[in-house]
């Protein structure tokens, strides 16, 4: 049954039964092998529980609220509260199953914490944090990778990757990120995602980290926890993200079948999205405050030569309108200083990142942006943590410079763990 979040409280939060919501978007990658499984299920367990399907894209403020932003995403409920496990990504039918079982039980996993001592905790999943685990486990150092959304990082929702070496030319960002995975699980490392962190506290010789479920302790950490989409911090942003305003063409370019869309930005990923999203949409204009795109020329050439796609140049979004959705924007031309309405069905925006490193504040010295100061051997202000890829001060992050920087990462924490007799 497909619900909205108007229909939420009385479809599961009032239900007699307990009950499980899928959260998902068409776009999503694990969809397509992820909803087959939660149909079949449903249909064995419909007599003792509620299953019910929530379009992430349509209903944003209620996937927010249940942590349900990412990916795909099972969420279990019992007497009106948020219940046990919740399942992200891909799973299959023993797992959803077992999870079902301990809900219709009443057993909760985080009845009891527990507790977790490693070698080398790695705070993210993305390429560096996946490339650090596979060089941490293969050293017989014990990694525990923790992520607070499935792992992946941004490489996951991109669409293609072109330039990574020794992919014969073209790679999906899954694909990728999954081979990096299955690396690092061979070799014997543990990947705990899905994870609420709590607290961190990087004093002492063993680091602290606390969970929503476990306690984490560790006698050095590497942090990889990535950056996060910039914002343009105008009006109607917020309030229809998802609903019109998007950050991920691969994830939601598929909701824009025949619509005219926008694209904001001048680098490779604007430039390159752009293209993406023109498998779909009847119309894509690129919107650009400079009068130059700053992406490599390659994907330049790809965009100017393609009849669906406009640019606009020297010109900037000021605002998204809309009522339920996204229906328009003001567009500002900085050089003739003139405004003016443009109509259009969904806006994707592509203007750089922040880093998530939020909850490293006054833990660890950062620059001005946020991003940690580490030296050449990813070594931060505080001895036995490290950091790694795009949530660290440098010039370029791409996929490879992000596997540099975890290989080095791994290195050097089992230099420091040898040299403190570890």
């Amino acid at each position: 049954m497909e619900i909205t979040e108007k229909e939420f409280e009385t479809a599961v939060l009032s239900c007699n039964l307990p009950a499980a919501a899928i959260f998902y978007s068409d776009g999503c990658p694990a969809i397509s092998s992820v909803m087959p499984v939660f149909e079949n299920i449903s249909a064995m367990f419909s007599d003792k529980m509620r299953f019910v399907k929530v379009n992430k894209d349509a209903n944003p403020g209620l996937a927010r609220k249940y942590n349900a932003e990412h990916g795909s995403t099972i969420v279990f409920f019992r007497d009106g509260k948020n219940f046990g496990k919740t399942i992200s990504g891909y799973t299959d039918e023993t797992e959803l199953k077992r999870a079902i079982e301990d809900v219709l039980s009443n057993k909760c996993e985080y009845l009891e914490r527990d507790k977790t001592s490693c070698d080398v905790l790695i705070l993210g999943g993305g390429p560096a944090g996946l490339t650090a685990a596979i060089y941490a486990a293969r050293a017989r150092l014990y990694t525990v990778i923790v992520d607070e959304n499935t792992v992946g990082g941004q490489v996951a929702t991109t669409y293609q990757v072109a330039n990574y070496p020794g992919t014969n030319g073209v790679i999906s960002g899954i694909d990728l990120v999954n081979n990096m995975k299955k690396q690092a699980l061979d070799f014997g490392a543990r990947i705990d995602d899905l994870q609420d962190i709590l607290k961190i506290d990087l004093t002492g010789e063993i680091k602290k980290l606390k969970t929503k479920k476990t306690d984490y302790y560790a006698r050095a950490v590497i942090i990889a926890t990535g950056a996060t989409p910039r914002k343009l911090g105008i009006e109607g942003e917020e309030k229809f993200t998802g609903k019109g305003v998007h950050y991920c063409a691969t994830c939601d370019g598929a909701l824009y079948y025949d619509a005219n869309v926008i694209v904001v930005g001048g680098g490779d990923a604007a430039v390159e999205e752009a293209v993406f999203l023109t498998r779909f949409a009847k119309k894509v204009t690129v919107v650009h405050r400079r009068d130059h795109f700053t992406a490599v020329k390659s994907a330049q050439d790809e965009l100017f030569k393609n009849p669906a796609i406009e640019v606009l140049f020297n010109t900037e979004v000021k605002a998204i309108h809309g009522t339920d959705f996204v229906t328009g924007v003001t567009l500002f031309n900085n050089k003739t200083n003139s405004s003016y309405e443009m109509p259009i069905d969904g806006i994707f925006i592509y203007i750089g990142n922040e880093p998530k490193s939020q909850m490293f504040k006054g833990l660890l010295e950062t620059d001005e942006r946020g991003y940690i100061m580490t030296d050449e051997n990813m070594q931060t202000s505080v001895k036995g943590v490290f950091a790694a890829g795009d949530v660290r001060k440098k010039e370029v992050r791409q996929i490879t410079t992000a596997v540099g920087d975890g290989t080095v990462a791994a290195i050097m924490a089992g230099r420091y763990l040898a040299a403190n007799g570890n």
